[in-house]
């Protein structure tokens, strides 16, 4: 489990944490090698802990730390190299999802965070087949994140995501006079371009 395992106690550490399980497909055994490390986190106090994981995670040099801005619970997305992601979902903790983003000069290397952890995990869904839960989420990515780019174009595929949204970053970037480091995206994009065969599974199954 190496990093993931790290993590999870390092948080399980947390005076208000009461309990960190593994979840998803990593606990059920239907993972692939890209598959997240998602652990469910109660905690006595959200509040205290939220204040306290940045600091807490810190020490392992992420390349993303970042709030779901689309979760119905309040889950804390991580990509270390590797690239392995790590998700802390404190699942009795309601939000709402967040409005779709503003581009800006304060916003654009969250987006960037963002793109790539949300096509990390369509990779791991490609590698399973899901061909339709792909689509379905290239459709919300195009609403929540690519038109506030400048991209009106549904990407079909995540290779045309990941082109469209490399064009759109780096030309906000020389306009705002920004430097977004590259590391996350070089973790990512070869995966996201790498060969594939993908295959209609319903999304419904487990993943």
């Amino acid at each position: 489990m190496g990093t993931a395992a790290e993590i999870a106690d390092a948080v399980h550490g947390h005076p208000m944490v009461t309990a960190v399980e593994p979840i998803g497909s990593r606990a059920l055994g239907t993972a692939t090698e890209l598959s997240d490390w998602d652990f469910a986190v109660t905690a006595e106090d959200f509040g205290e802990v939220a204040a306290d994981l940045p600091g807490l995670i810190s020490r392992y040099q992420p390349l993303a730390a970042q709030w779901d801005p689309l979760g119905d619970c309040e889950s804390y997305l991580l990509i270390f190299p590797g690239p392995v992601k790590v998700d802390l979902i404190f699942r009795d903790v309601a939000r709402s999802w967040s409005p779709p983003w503003r581009a800006g000069p304060d916003t654009l290397a969250a987006m960037d965070s963002h793109f790539w952890d949300w096509s990390l995990w369509l990779v791991s869904k490609r590698r399973h087949g899901m061909t339709d839960r792909v689509l379905g989420e290239l459709l919300r990515m195009r609403r929540h994140l690519l038109e506030p780019l400048g991209i009106p174009v549904l990407p079909l595929t995540l290779e045309e995501a990941a082109d469209r949204f490399v064009r759109a970053r780096d030309r906000l970037e020389a306009r705002y006079g920004l430097h977004i480091s590259r590391r996350l995206e070089e973790e990512v994009r070869p995966l996201v371009s790498a060969p594939h065969r993908d295959h209609y599974r319903p999304s419904g199954l487990p993943s």
